[in-house]
């Protein structure tokens, strides 16, 4: 290890102490029983370390390539969050997906939960839960002050999350977890306290969105090109030209639907429409599952299957990341998501299902691909394997460093992989697929209309509202449209998009970057190019914005 490893593994020890909650999330040990400082001071410290670390990163000079890369993703990694800091977006931002608030109540799902230890540390955290949240009512306060504000729609939908989570007569998160947990004693006492406790701060930070934040939120949803630039910016890594990316949405888009008709025609016959296909695979009982816990052991079924049988032959996959854990999230709020492995690998990489309320029925056909985003050769390999490679990257690229269009990208990039390799011979599971992808394209077209506020292409493909300037009602009518999603977890997407500016492109916009980096790397090398070694080299990197991707890759 050299002078930028040796900053980057001191970067990681100070900010765990400044990020307790992050550093459960991120898997360090040793924080479990503290929650993070979300008030202005909090914030502030945070960024006085990423500012300290950015300048001494400026005067220190790499021993070697890797270290070069390393200095090259940690500037553009922390010069971003800082500028995000620097702009009010940070301290002011709440949405469906990622806010203070989110950040808290996740963590209780990635803490251990065997033995009296690991319990009185989730009672500790229960008990702090109220008084992180006040301190992070201050912040909001503060940055409402300062002119920086979410739109007022999304603090009212994370309003409505506060009831979900707290309803007594439903799931209430806190005390569900505390009943799982049956602690008795003093300490079963300390938990309960402490979930009744959480509970009731988080309700009131519901009240507290709605009667005191919203009236001072934006009422306009759209982001403006100015801040969506620096979120673009943020979620790639990279700077991309947004005129065009918007523009190829609508081809890509085309493009899909196009291969889309003709496996319907494989499905039902002839002249066949994709919703009959749909409808086809729907009604098929081979393809359904009921009940969400059998649902999960199919996940894990295939995700055990895809590992065993791409391991030796296109990927050489570490011991460690030979285990993953398919769950059921403890809220309903829709979606599928993976988190990391601890260091250690104590706590294995995890595929999660927050399950929408109310269904019960699911179809395998659609979640094929899913599978192998969330799991192997996504998201599980990419971010596992970084985690193991601690004899090339330096603790901060194993356990901190993460890149939306680096990571979304690659899973994105898998999921079309697996169809390269074979494993979607099957119509239905490679229409999931490209449903997928269509998905991913028809937001991209979406995301930036919306958040710019763009005209709709007069020539546009679909004939979609031609000339017309995207509002959230187009955006929902255009989802609708071209998405074959549950209209509950759809409506859940659409705010996400409007509330987390630049993100939801990321994924399909990555995945383009990933395609275009491996074309480069097929005409420099030419005959010697092999796809294995490909993957190897790229994944051993780590992650990082795709810009300083391109760069590394090309001193290979």
């Amino acid at each position: 290890m050299g002078r930028i490893d040796d900053l980057a593994n001191r970067y990681v020890v100070e900010w765990a102490e400044l990020n307790p909650a992050g550093a459960t999330h991120v898997g360090i040990a040793g924080y479990d029983d503290r929650l993070d400082d979300l008030s202005p001071d909090g914030y502030a410290a945070r960024a006085e370390l990423t500012r300290r670390t950015l300048a001494e990163l400026d005067g220190t000079e790499p021993d070697t390539p890797a270290e070069q890369t390393a200095k090259e993703a940690m500037q553009e990694r922390l010069g971003l969050a800082l500028a995000r800091y620097d702009a009010g977006e940070e301290t002011s931002e709440i949405n469906v997906i990622a806010s203070g608030l989110h950040d808290l109540r996740g963590v209780f799902d990635l803490m251990p939960t065997e033995g009296a230890e690991a319990m009185a540390n989730i009672a500790a955290r229960l008990n702090q839960f109220a008084g992180a949240l006040e301190s992070y009512k201050t912040t909001l306060r503060e940055a409402a002050d300062a002119g920086h504000a979410s739109a007022q729609a999304q603090m009212i939908e994370v309003a409505k999350q506060c009831d979900v989570w707290t309803d007594p007569d439903g799931d209430n998160v806190f005390h569900s977890l505390v009943e799982r947990l049956g602690a008795d004693g003093t300490l079963g006492a300390e938990l309960r306290r402490g979930a009744a406790a959480a509970t009731a701060a988080t309700a009131e930070f519901g009240r507290f969105l709605r009667t005191e934040l919203a009236p001072r939120g934006r009422e306009k949803q759209a982001a403006g090109r100015e801040r969506y630039e620096l979120a673009s910016q943020y979620f790639l890594g990279a700077r991309i030209d947004l005129d065009e990316t918007y523009a190829w949405g609508f081809e890509e888009l085309a493009r899909l639907e196009a291969d889309m008709r003709t496996v319907a025609a494989r499905i039902v016959g002839p002249g066949a429409t994709i919703d009959e296909a749909v409808a086809a695979l729907d009604a098929d009982p081979a393809r359904t599952i009921q009940g969400k816990e059998a649902f999960r052991d199919w996940m894990q079924a295939l995700a055990d299957k895809a590992i065993s049988e791409l391991h030796g032959t296109h990927f050489d996959i570490p011991e460690q990341v030979r285990r993953i854990e398919c769950c059921l999230a403890p809220t309903s709020d829709g979606g599928i998501y993976y988190t990391g492995p601890s260091e250690d690998f104590s706590r294995p990489g995890r595929m999660w299902w927050a399950v929408p309320q109310g269904v019960t029925d699911f179809s395998t056909w659609r979640e094929v691909t899913t599978v192998y985003h969330e799991g192997v050769p996504g998201h599980h390999l990419q971010v596992a394997q970084t985690a193991v490679r601690a004899e090339l990257l330096n603790r901060w690229q194993r356990v901190l460093c993460w890149v939306s269009g680096h990571g979304e990208g690659w899973a994105l990039y898998a999921e079309r992989l697996m169809d390269e390799l074979g494993y979607l011979e099957d119509p239905g599971d490679r229409l999931g697929m490209l449903d997928a992808q269509a998905f991913r394209a028809a937001r991209v077209i979406v995301d930036i209309g919306m958040h710019l506020e763009l005209e709709i292409p007069r020539d546009n493909p679909f004939g979609f509202h031609p000339g017309e300037r995207w509002t959230p009602e187009l955006g929902w009518e255009f989802m609708r449209t071209h998405c074959r999603v549950q209209e509950e977890s759809l409506r859940f997407e659409l705010n996400r998009y409007l509330g987390w500016p630049g993100q939801a492109p990321s994924y399909k916009v990555g995945e383009r970057i990933w395609l275009q980096a491996r074309d480069e790397a097929k005409t420099r090398k030419g005959a010697a190019f092999d796809l294995k070694e490909f993957h190897r080299q790229a994944l051993d990197l780590g992650a990082l914005g795709l810009d300083p991707l391109r760069q590394a890759l090309a001193r290979l």
